[in-house]
């Protein structure tokens, strides 16, 4: 396999899905930091890699990949045997609504340039953080209920799919935005035991922080 790279915002939540795949599947990579805070997703270099500006890119196979739900389904299908997604059709679309929920449903409206813009509509200095709170903390509602009492110590099954790679840094983010985790006891559970997983404390942005 020729050299992966990775571009990459250490705290971009689509960045950190995509950073623990690759380390679940023991996929060496190089990474390219891509600053948002400073534009640099902006620039036309960056555009000419991936038109729409976002992170992450993923350079491998001589293919660049965007959209990192789309990347992590390609890696699924390169290492089948990963588990990222269920061998069984009925099993794979409770996986896919799982990390949809999350990916398609909070993260877009909790996006950076989503709140950049809601803070030139409002005088409110906490708006910010009361939107966040606010979307991720009933987004969180559904994916617990979603998740409900079933069997396994993931969010589907034993062992970690591409669920629980969008779960995890949606909580992070749920926890830096000071939301109230008491209830979501089913993915308090999940997080701990996804914490002490390699692949995902080496994908932690703490970890990865330029």
């Amino acid at each position: 396999m020729s050299e992966v790279v990775l571009y990459d915002y250490w705290r971009s939540s689509a960045s950190y899905r995509v950073r623990i795949a690759l380390n679940l599947l023991g996929i060496d990579y190089k990474t390219v930091p891509v600053n948002l805070l400073e534009g640099a997703h902006e620039t036309p270099e960056y555009l000419a890699l991936n038109p729409q500006g976002l992170v992450p890119t993923l350079v491998i196979d001589g293919k660049t990949l965007t959209q990192s739900l789309a990347i992590i389904e390609y890696l699924a299908e390169l290492r089948p045997e990963s588990g990222l997604l269920p061998a069984d059709i009925a099993d794979c679309q409770k996986v896919r609504a799982l990390a949809y929920a999350v990916a398609m449903d909070i993260h877009p409206i909790c996006n950076m340039h989503v709140t950049a813009h809601l803070m030139t509509m409002t005088d409110k200095a906490d708006a910010r953080e009361q939107w966040m709170k606010h979307f991720i903390a009933a987004g969180l509602g559904k994916v617990e209920a979603m998740i409900g009492e079933s069997a396994g110590d993931f969010t589907f099954g034993d062992r970690p799919t591409m669920a629980d790679l969008c779960l995890i840094p949606q909580v992070y983010n749920a926890r830096r935005w000071g939301v109230e985790m008491t209830d979501f006891k089913r993915i308090v559970e999940i997080d701990a035991r996804c914490a002490k997983l390699p692949a995902f404390e080496a994908a932690h942005p703490d970890r990865v922080k330029p």
